[in-house]
C-alpha cells in the first residue's frame, strides 16, 4: 500500500519532489524554520508574568505583517515537524529499514520524539493563554503522580500568588536549551550514516514555505485569551500535534497514561532486537592480499562502515580498509566499488572485499552459465535487487537474471562481459525506485559508474544502446515487464539496422 501510494505521488510531483522521499530532509528543514522564526519572536518577547501575554499579542496584532506572520510560520512549522516526524518513523518501519546496523538511527529517533514533543509543549506556556493554563495545570498534575516531588507541584498553580516571574524565565530558558539538544541528536541521530541528506530539493523546499505563508495570512495563529488562575478555562481548541495526550488525562488516571507512553516509547526502542523473520547476512570481508587501499569502498558505504587504517601486512601500500562490524548492512554496494571485482580476472579471482554469501568468483560463475543457456534473436541478461522487483518472473529462455542485495554491487565489468563478443544482446539494470534506494545511495551510485561520474567507470567501449536503466519497486512489476518488452523491441530494430549496414 505504501508503495502504491508513492507511485501516484510520484505521477504528482516526480520522482524528485515526491515528500515522502525527503521526509528526513524536510525534518531538518522545518527545525531550521522554527529556530529561524522562533528567534525573531523571542526578540519582542518579555518573560515576566503581566508582560508575556500582551508581548505575543502586541506581535501578533500590532505586528501582524512580520511579527504575526512569524508566530503562524512557527506554529505551522512545529506541527509539520511532527508529521514528517510520524510519517518518517512509520515508513522505516513498514520498509524494515530499521534492524540490524540501522538500529543505531532508529534508537536516537525515539529520543527525539520526546525532545520534540517536550520543546512544543513547553513553547505553548509560553503565550500564557488558557490553553497554556490548562496545559500547565494538567502537566504538574500528571508528573505528581511520579514519587519523586516531595510536594505535589500542581498546588503552585492553583491561583495567581503560587508562582512569579522566575517561572517564566525559566520556561524561557528551557524553550531554548531543549532545541539545542534536540539540533545536537540531529546530528547523533544521522552520524552513522554517509552523505547524509539534510538539506530538501530547493523547489520542493520553497513551495512548502509559500503554502505556509499564505496558511499564515489565511489561518493567523491565535491566542485564546489571557490565562486566569482564578477560572477554570473551557471551550479550548486543541493542537493536536503536540497537546493529543490531554484530553485522554480528563478521561484516565495519570499513572495509565504514564503506562501508555513509557509502554509506547519502549516498544519503539526495543523493536531492532524483537524477533522476526529479519536475517543479518554476513558482513564483508576484507582480503589484504588483494586490496590497495583505493579508498573507493569507504566513498561508496552507505553507513561508514568501512575505514582506513594504517598498512599491517607489510605492503608497499600505506592504508588498508577495515570494516566495522557493527555498522555493515551486508548490502554489497563497497564489493561493486572495488577495482579488483572484475569479470575478466577468471574463475578463481578474489576481490579485495568481498560478500561472504556471494563472492565475485561465484557471482561471475554464476552469470557465465546463465549466459550459456539463452536462446532465441535477443537475448537480454537482467540485474536486479533483492529489495526491489522480483526480477526471478522474468527469466525465461532468452531472459536470464541476476539478484544483488543492493543493485550497486554490481561491478561495471560485468555488464561489459555480458556484452562482450555477444553473449548477450542487451543488459537491463534494475532496483529500488530513484530517490528511495533501500540502501540509500545504490540507485546513485549505479547511475554515476554507468555514466563514467563514478569510480569504477563503465568503460566506453561498452555499447550504451544496448544497456538500459529502470528502476522499480515490488509494485511495479507490470512496468517493468512493459520495460523490458520495449527493450527487447528495440535491441531487435538495432540488430535489423546493423544487418543492413553490413
Amino acid at each position: 500500500m505504501l508503495l502504491w501510494l508513492e507511485g501516484n505521488l510520484n505521477k504528482i510531483f516526480g520522482n524528485d519532489f515526491n515528500p515522502l522521499y525527503h521526509l528526513g530532509a524536510l525534518g531538518f528543514y522545518f527545525f531550521w524554520l522554527i529556530v529561524i522564526s522562533g528567534a525573531y519572536i523571542y526578540a519582542f518577547y518579555k518573560t515576566s508574568m503581566a508582560s508575556s501575554y500582551s508581548s505575543v499579542e502586541y506581535l501578533t496584532h500590532q505586528q501582524w505583517y512580520i511579527g504575526g506572520i512569524m508566530r503562524s510560520l512557527h506554529r505551522y512549522a512545529s506541527d509539520a515537524l511532527v508529521v514528517v516526524m510520524v510519517l518518517h518513523l512509520l515508513r522505516e518501519f513498514i520498509l524494515g529499514r530499521y534492524r540490524g546496523a540501522r538500529w543505531f538511527a532508529w534508537f536516537t529517533g525515539v529520543l527525539l520524539i520526546w525532545l520534540i514533543f517536550s520543546a512544543g509543549i513547553n513553547g505553548y506556556w509560553m503565550v500564557w493563554d488558557k490553553l497554556a493554563q490548562y496545559s500547565i495545570v494538567a502537566t504538574m498534575k500528571w508528573f505528581d503522580w511520579l514519587p519523586i516531588f516531595g510536594t505535589p507541584m500542581s498546588g503552585y498553580f492553583v491561583s495567581q500568588e503560587g508562582f512569579n516571574d522566575r517561572f517564566f524565565s525559566l520556561i524561557s530558558f528551557a524553550h531554548v536549551t531543549i532545541p539545542l539538544i534536540i539540533l545536537f541528536f540531529l546530528w547523533i541521530h544521522i552520524m552513522r550514516i554517509s552523505n547524509p541528506v539534510v538539506n530538501p530539493r530547493r523547489r520542493l523546499a520553497l513551495g512548502i514555505l509559500l503554502a505556509m505563508l499564505v496558511l499564515a495570512l489565511v489561518k493567523p495563529v491565535l491566542s485564546q485569551g489571557p490565562a486566569d488562575m482564578g477560572i477554570e478555562p473551557r471551550n479550548l481548541s486543541i493542537d493536536w500535534f503536540y497537546l493529543y495526550i490531554y484530553p485522554l488525562l480528563d478521561v484516565w488516571s495519570a499513572g495509565q497514561v504514564w503506562a501508555l507512553v513509557i509502554g509506547l516509547s519502549l516498544l519503539l526502542g526495543i523493536l531492532p532486537w524483537l524477533p522476526s523473520g529479519f536475517r543479518q547476512i554476513p558482513v564483508v570481508k576484507v582480503n589484504l592480499k588483494d586490496c590497495s587501499g583505493c579508498r573507493l569502498c569507504v566513498a561508496d558505504c552507505p553507513y561508514e562502515a568501512v575505514v582506513m587504517r594504517p598498512r599491517s601486512d607489510g605492503m608497499h601500500f600505506h592504508e588498508e580498509a577495515v570494516v566495522v562490524p557493527d555498522r555493515c548492512v551486508s548490502c554489497g554496494v563497497c564489493v561493486g566499488a572495488c577495482p579488483s571485482s572484475s569479470a575478466f580476472r577468471g574463475a578463481q579471482y578474489v576481490s579485495g572485499i568481498e560478500m561472504p554469501t556471494l563472492p565475485i568468483s561465484e557471482l561471475r560463475t554464476a552469470m557465465i552459465s546463465d549466459l550459456a543457456k539463452l536462446k532465441g534473436d535477443v537475448r537480454i541478461l537482467v540485474f536486479g535487487c533483492d529489495k526491489a522487483a522480483n526480477i526471478e518472473k522474468l527469466c525465461s529462455e532468452s531472459v536470464a537474471v541476476l539478484s544483488l542485495p543492493c543493485i550497486a554491487m554490481l561491478p561495471p565489468s560485468f555488464i561489459e562481459y555480458a556484452l562482450h563478443e555477444h553473449h548477450v544482446d542487451g543488459v537491463l539494470i534494475t532496483g529500488c525506485r530513484e530517490n528511495d534506494c533501500y540502501h540509500r545511495l545504490g540507485v546513485l551510485w549505479t547511475e554515476q559508474r554507468m555514466t563514467a561520474k563514478r569510480e569504477p567507470r563503465l568503460r566506453s567501449r561498452a555499447e550504451r544502446e544496448r544497456i538500459r536503466q529502470f528502476w522499480a519497486s515490488s509494485a511495479d512489476f507490470k512496468e517493468l515487464v512493459l520495460e523490458l518488452e520495449a527493450f527487447r523491441s528495440s535491441l531487435r530494430t538495432l540488430a535489423e539496422s546493423e544487418n543492413i549496414s553490413k
